[in-house]
């Protein structure tokens, strides 16, 4: 007989257990199911908070205030003996309510005593009235805060192998199975003989104070019905007649859902749906009872384990709220629900065509562009925790409105410069020019903001800065010998563009505080020995990404010396500058004076991200075969016109009117945000510091940096970081990260892990680096 487990796959039942079972789980697995496939097929809408402060997830449920709107359980006999305390206790510290089954193997006195809070019991309709009155009893004595009675096959009669009921001996041994005492099992309706009758809710509201709730209800009519016979809540299967139960309870007690919640967007997704709180089961008992995904956990760290379920559920649940605008559970409205519709399987009259991977460009089975695949899918698959992967700036810093009010500055400083209203409508509704239609506005605030005196039309306006990268390889890479140097490790995006267009990349590893030049110089020699031509060499001076480290002054200034000794190109990549605490040191553009940088910007960190719009400043002349000139930006927009045309008009327009409301310094606007940045990066190292001391970190062989801006640091391991460990992390710590050897292009940083601080919160930074650390210790002692 199998079950589900929490990622769908099947599980073996406890052995000893009869044909009873077998109708439970087949109940539980249709009610997983069901549910999935609402929850799998429903999404969120992304909105604005009118709520100062964070979410607040504090909910009341049968008059006592919970830290959660979650209810853990129901549990049972699990197959750890030592599970329940475990879970118990975790949920206790978490400050949720907790359900024990009536056939626990465990005394309900026993549990109480390692609970954090009064615990619900869940009981069914016995053939003996006496034996359920003394269960209800027992639960009272022990100080239970509820009763929830199941009226139909319910998922928590199993039994662990060779365990025995702790809490129902009447008169004798206790029963080895359920159906020895449960009567029945089938649906609310059928004959008492067999089923639950209404008037077993009367009969057992009428020997108990205790607050009284039914599960099993799937109907408007048996909620109503429920209530009517004595009941002060229902609990559901049911997410896709959720609203219709909700609308006939009307307010007159709690309704909750179980089934299928996995994931705090779950929890909220229910509560926007009329459920007052969600019962889950899955997420945290499947790792408890089965071979799942949570058993390492668990396993390793007992309470700790089940605690960091718990805690990584509600840490879900105030994302989802956060990302819908969602001030409070009271505050979930139907409306935060999006639904799609995936379209019907067609069988096709005769068999598609297959393509053979091998036959398609070599790019797509690369692992440059697998890893950012796989970490993408990482975090999806472990939405709950908490994740130290993402480069994106923090959104808290735009407000919607102000996108109306750029693009109005703008639109009104077309008009100011003498641009008729055909012209200016021409200029946003029309493609617009190739290469920009924003450059000036652009060399004003380099010009500004960073001393780079250029002329507009030596700027290119891109779809971001992996535009540009994409643009400059295609002009400059011309033959098989041609070849880009990079700063190792480097950003995946300029590997993986030179993957796409088949240019060989070589590395040029930096030491521990950066680049050094004589290392390029030595491999720039190397590269010519073999015959082949370095053309460039990309770099990301300030804050790099993905090591943190920035150029030294003196560094900078050997390395346009080298450059335009040896006749290669400097791409100038450097997005972090502007959204970094401090004074920076002078790009590279602008201490060129023999126009050997290409550099590259975007807009993505400082201004818009969603806009995407970036640039390249090239300067460099480009001489025919008939001696005339013209710009490298005159060639890349070329290039340009057969890849995206142009850049959206109305993207440029927003950025553009932010730029001008500015004067084009871009600093001021930032200002900040690079002190939240530089916060958020000193409470990391903080925190690190706090959770792995000194001697403690020497003694594993831990060690990171401590880089003065940007989103990124490097901690480096005494044991291997790859996919698989970051699985782990993800998957029983509750952490994630990106592995560095990511960014390496010919291969290394195999123990070494990025961590990225931009979007997350200190409080997010304090629980981040404590999973971190536990994860550090538990892999450092199996290394």
């Amino acid at each position: 007989m199998t079950g589900r487990s929490l990622d769908g796959s099947a599980r073996s039942a406890p052995k000893g257990q009869d044909s009873f079972l077998s109708d439970c789980l087949a109940a539980e697995e249709r009610e997983f199911a069901g549910n999935r496939e609402v929850f799998d097929s429903t999404g969120l809408r992304q909105g604005g908070s009118v709520h100062t402060g964070p979410p607040d997830t504090a909910a009341k449920i049968l008059g006592r205030s919970w830290s959660a709107p979650v209810v853990v359980g129901p549990l049972t006999g699990l197959v750890r003996p030592d599970a329940e305390p475990a879970v118990v206790r975790a949920a206790g510290a978490a400050g949720l309510p907790v359900v024990v089954s009536a056939f626990t193997a465990r005394t309900f006195a026993d549990l109480a005593s390692a609970a954090g809070g009064p615990l619900w019991l869940r009981t069914h309709t016995f053939q003996d009235r006496a034996l359920a009155r003394g269960l209800v009893d027992h639960a009272t004595e022990a100080g239970f805060g509820a009763v929830i009675l199941a009226v139909g096959p319910g998922e928590d009669v199993r039994l662990a192998p060779g365990a025995a009921p702790a809490n129902l001996a009447h008169d004798g041994p206790a029963p080895s199975s359920p159906r020895a005492v449960v009567r029945g099992g089938g649906p609310v309706g059928t004959p008492p003989a067999t089923a639950t009758d209404w008037s077993d809710i009367a009969w057992l509201r009428s020997v108990s104070s205790l607050p009284l709730l039914v599960a099993g209800v799937r109907t408007a009519e048996d909620a109503e019905r429920a209530l009517e016979a004595g009941a002060d809540g229902i609990v559901t299967e049911a997410l896709d007649t959720l609203p219709r139960i909700v609308s006939a309870v009307a307010g007159r007690g709690p309704v909750l859902l179980t089934g299928g919640v996995r994931s705090g967007a779950d929890v909220l997704v229910a509560l926007a749906s009329g459920a007052d709180a969600v019962m889950v089961d899955h997420p945290l008992l499947d790792g408890l009872l089965t071979d799942g995904p949570l058993t390492a956990s668990v396993a390793q760290a007992g309470d700790r384990g089940a605690g960091n379920i718990l805690d990584g559920l509600v840490h879900g649940l105030r994302k989802a709220m956060e990302f819908t605008g969602t001030g409070s559970p009271a505050d979930a409205a139907p409306g935060l629900i999006r639904t799609s519709h995936r379209p019907a399987r067609v069988t096709p009259a005769r068999a598609a065509q297959v393509l053979r991977k091998s036959d398609l460009h070599a790019s797509v089975s690369d692992p440059v562009l697998d890893t950012m695949t796989f970490l993408n899918e990482v975090t999806h698959r472990y939405s709950d925790a908490i994740s130290f992967a993402p480069g994106r700036p923090y959104d808290g810093f735009f407000d919607t409105e102000q996108i109306v009010t750029h693009i109005r500055r703008y639109l009104n400083h077309l008009a100011e410069q003498g641009r008729s209203a055909q012209e200016i409508r021409t200029a946003m509704y029309q493609y617009g020019p190739t290469a920009g239609q924003i450059r000036g506005i652009i060399a004003d605030s380099l010009r500004a903001d960073e001393n780079i005196d250029v002329a507009p039309e030596s700027i290119v306006v891109t779809v971001g800065a992996q535009e540009a990268m994409l643009l400059v390889l295609r002009a400059l890479i011309t033959g098989p010998d041609d070849v880009l140097l990079a700063a190792s490790p480097c950003y995946v995006g300029i590997t993986g563009a030179a993957r796409l267009l088949d240019i060989a990349v070589t590395a040029v590893e930096e030491r521990e505080d950066g680049l050094s030049c004589d290392d390029l110089e030595a491999v720039i020699r190397q590269e010519r020995a073999r015959g082949r031509r370095p053309r460039a060499f990309y770099v990301v001076p300030d804050h790099s990404n993905p090591s943190g480290t920035t150029m030294s002054s003196e560094t900078r200034a050997d390395l346009l010396e080298l450059a335009e000794r040896h006749g290669i190109l400097i791409l100038e990549d450097s997005p972090y500058r502007l959204v970094s605490p401090g004074t920076p040191l002078p790009t590279l553009k602008s201490l060129d004076r023999a126009r050997t940088v290409v550099h590259l910007g975007s807009f993505a960190k400082t201004v818009f991200p969603g806009a995407r719009v970036g640039f390249a400043v090239a300067d460099q002349r480009v001489v025919d075969s008939s001696g005339r000139t013209s710009l490298l930006a005159d060639e890349l927009a070329k290039i340009k016109s057969m890849v995206t045309v142009n850049t959206s008009s109305l993207s440029q327009a927003a950025v553009a009117g932010t730029l001008l409301a500015a004067g084009g310094r871009i600093s001021e606007v930032n200002t900040e945000a690079a002190a939240y940045y530089g916060t958020a990066l000193r409470d990391t190292i903080r925190s690190l510091e706090k959770h792995l001391p000194a001697d403690r970190r020497a003694a594993l062989g831990v060690r990171w940096n401590e880089p003065t801006g940007g989103f990124f640091l490097t901690v480096h391991v005494p044991f291997r970081v790859d996919n698989a460990a970051l699985t782990r992390s993800a998957q029983e710590y509750g952490v994630i990260w990106t592995p560095m050897s990511y960014f390496y292009p010919q291969g290394g940083g195999h123990h070494g892990l990025r961590l990225s601080i931009s979007y997350l919160t200190p409080a997010e930074i304090e629980e981040g680096t404590a999973r971190l650390a536990r994860f550090i210790e538990a892999e450092s002692a199996a290394c």
